[in-house]
Order: C-alpha cells, then structure tokens, then sequence
C-alpha cells in the first residue's frame, strides 16, 4: 500500500476496508477474551465495525472498485492470553482504523469525506475508552507510529 498521501479516493476507501475487516477479526479474538465488564463494550465496537465495513464495501463498488476481501485470518501485533491484552488489543485496532480514515478523509469530499471524519471520531473515541487515554491528533499519532517501522495500515496488523 502507498503512503496515503496522494490516494485517491477510492484507493483511501479500500485501504478503510481492509481495515474494518481486520478490525472485525481482531474484536472476535478481544471480544472473546475481554472481561465480562467491558463484553458488551466490545460487541458494540465488533458491530459498528461490520457495519462500516459492509459501507465501505458499498461505497467502493460505487467508486468503481472491486471491494477488498477479508483474509482468512490476521496476525495479531501481540498475545492476547487475558482480559488485560484484549483491551490492549481493542485500543490498537481502534488506533489502526482511525489512521486509515483519516486517509479517506483527507481524500475524499462531500458526503464520503463527512463519513470517513465521523468514523475516525468514533475510533478515537473508543480507542480513548479502552487505553483510558486519548491521543491529542487520532489519525497522525498512528501515522508516526506506521514511520518508526509499525504496520499500522493493515488494521489488525497482518502483512497483506
């Protein structure tokens, strides 16, 4: 994938996808081992990401795209043994979708651009939920994050 800076609209929208797939994947694994205190905080994040992952697979095929499909499987950036690593884990993939958005966001316009801005606030918002801790710019704090070596891109941090 390219750098994000010059992406299109429709390359931006894939690169959301492919993001919101390993983010449905990565909070099955978290979903399953999260404490029963924060269960349902984890099922309402694995639903709103199906659906703005079933949007952006509209989204795309109305750009012109063939939408990207989610991979069997993602390789996790860590162990998720315990309650403790699958909050962990939620706060990274909420980190790793909100860079991807503010790509579409800085690529897209009108109503895409408005969708792809409120879905990044909703991303800092949960990943600040679950770290307990919010970042002062979400989007450009995983950015130089995905600089210093991280694949932050991929979402639930596979190497596609």
């Amino acid at each position: 994938m390219s750098d994000g800076k010059n992406d299109g609209p429709l390359e931006a929208a894939q690169a959301a996808l492919a993001a919101e797939h390993a983010a449905v994947y990565g909070y099955g694994v978290a979903g399953g081992r999260v404490g029963s205190k924060r269960r349902a905080e984890a099922t309402a994040a694995f639903h709103a990401h199906r659906a703005r992952r079933d949007a952006l697979v509209r989204t795309v095929r109305d750009l012109g795209g063939e939408p990207v499909a989610s991979d069997a499987a993602y390789a996790l950036p860590f162990a998720v043994p315990d309650a403790a690593a699958a909050v962990r884990l939620a706060a990274v993939l909420e980190d790793r979708v909100g860079y991807v958005y503010s790509d579409l966001v800085r690529a897209a316009d009108g109503s895409l651009r408005r969708s792809a801005a409120d879905a990044l606030r909703e991303a800092a918002v949960r990943a600040a939920r679950w770290r307990g801790s919010g970042v002062p710019f979400p989007g450009l704090a995983e950015r130089a994050g995905a600089k210093a070596g991280t694949d932050a891109r991929a979402g639930a941090a596979t190497a596609h």
